[in-house]
């Protein structure tokens, strides 16, 4: 049950661009700002999808881009060194998956082509000034995450219809984390729930964040989209589990790891779409002219061994209804 596809907003405007620059041109170096780890299992599914993207837009790796990586493994404070040293190590475009990591970027003198792999929100965190034209140096993938947070809920209600009490684990250092928190409070409390904030903002914090949520005996436990945390879902996945908790998140790479349920736009979609936009900036676009895209269809994942495991039976609606089931 595959239903996923994306659409294009309206074309923009071809602009000459220095990388396009000459009739042989050299490999571009990309530069790829992550907020993961060099060694998560979530890293190296995000590697595999930059390099399938610009596979799929004609682009072989030695040939026509050279990929260098920095990773802040959570710790965003890191991401203006990090960008300066991708400048130095000659870099010319740089792919970023966190709203800090896209600031960081975007601070960078002389300024360079940046592309947001995924998200949250980039018109309302200032990042661009509208989708249709962003402006500036800086185009690529937003997420719809933002808006679907509280859907979360009513699945969660249609699954363990009896849960009363939600751990919600969540980054105040991503500007959208706090908005989303907000959202899905107000949701609960129309469905007579209680939402326990936990903080995690870095994987320091990580076995006091889980402390925390063993403390507060939730019934349910969710995750809310920022880039460094679903790094941790390796770690976060398996503590749920031991206790029982089903988890919840927008990003269906959460249930393809063994939570139980995503309702999200497919990030490895939107990190293989990002092929396009560097293709376009390196053949010559002005990256400013290049619409930002969204998602046409977020996408429903249920992991059916999961909730196997935890003794939960997923409605019938809901199992039709998944793009994808995880047997």
């Amino acid at each position: 049950m595959r239903r996923r596809h994306f659409i294009s907003l309206l074309g923009g405007a071809a602009a000459a661009w220095p990388l396009a620059a000459g009739a042989q041109k050299q490999p571009v170096r990309l530069g790829f700002l992550s907020a993961g780890s060099a060694t998560s299992r979530t890293t190296a599914s995000q590697i595999a999808d930059i390099k399938e993207g610009l596979r799929q837009n004609g682009m072989t790796e030695g040939r026509d881009y050279i990929l260098e990586f920095r990773f802040a493994a959570g710790r965003y404070e890191q991401f203006p060194d990090l960008a300066r040293d991708l400048i130095q190590a000659g870099v010319g475009m740089v792919l970023v998956n966190t709203i800090s990591a896209v600031v960081a970027a975007q601070r960078l003198n002389p300024p360079v082509p940046v592309v947001m792999l995924t998200i949250n929100d980039p018109v309302g965190t200032g990042l661009v000034q509208s989708l249709a034209r962003p402006g500036g140096y800086t185009t690529g993938m937003a997420t719809s995450n933002e808006d679907v947070t509280p859907k979360l809920l009513e699945f969660q209600r249609s699954i363990v219809p009896n849960a009363k009490t939600v751990a919600v684990l969540f980054n105040p250092a991503n500007p959208t984390n706090p908005a989303m928190l907000g959202n899905v409070e107000a949701q609960a409390k129309t469905l007579g729930m209680k939402i326990v904030p936990i903080v995690l903002q870095s994987p320091e914090g990580l076995a006091t964040a889980l402390s925390a949520v063993a403390t507060a005996k939730p019934d349910v436990f969710h995750l809310l989209a920022d880039s460094g945390n679903l790094d941790l879902i390796d770690r976060i996945i398996p503590f749920a589990f031991e206790r029982r908790l089903p988890s919840f998140s927008t990003s269906p790479r959460f249930a393809e790891f063994g939570g139980l349920l995503a309702y999200g736009a497919s990030l490895s979609k939107l990190f293989i779409r990002a092929g396009y936009f560097v293709k376009r900036i390196a053949d010559g676009t002005n990256p400013g002219d290049l619409p930002v895209e969204q998602p046409t269809r977020v996408e429903l994942w249920i992991n059916q061994k999961t909730a196997k495991a935890l003794g939960l039976t997923i409605p019938p609606s809901l199992l039709v209804a998944a793009d994808e089931v995880i047997e």
